[in-house]
């Protein structure tokens, strides 16, 4: 029977005890003959959520988050992420507001990245969202 020491155990121990955030990435698609849709999730604590979706050049984009349900004080925001982008956006809601129309300077795909900030983030609150999207 091999032994660990316990400092080596207590660093295990520490690291299995972290909470794992994962961030998640879901690919938006419009009916045939639709230029839209309606998107409908959860934002928990600092994790964010990437919507993506593939437009070109040229094209218009809209996007009016709305808060459906929170257990904090319901700060959620997006930001557009051009194709490439390491972060880098070029529309910030936190700023901006939440309902935009953006021209999109490149083809590719886009990310619509949802998250909360200030206490709801730092505290772990749950916020539920509504996001009207559309290309045209």
């Amino acid at each position: 029977m091999k032994l660990v020491s316990a400092p080596a155990a207590a660093v295990a121990l520490a690291l299995l005890s972290q909470p794992v955030l994962a961030q998640t990435k879901s690919d938006v698609h419009f009916e045939a003959g639709n230029y839209g849709t309606m998107v409908t999730g959860t934002v928990v604590g600092d994790a964010y959520v990437d919507y993506m979706l593939g437009a070109k050049a040229g094209q218009e984009m809209f996007v009016e988050l709305t808060v459906a349900d929170t257990n904090g004080s319901g700060t959620v925001y997006f930001n557009i992420l051009p194709p490439g982008s390491t972060g880098e956006a070029i529309y910030n809601s936190s700023m901006d507001g939440n309902s935009t129309v953006v021209d999109l300077p490149a083809d590719g795909e886009y990310a619509i990245r949802v998250y909360q900030m200030g206490n709801d983030k730092d505290a772990g609150k749950t916020s539920d969202f509504r996001m009207d999207l559309s290309i045209q």
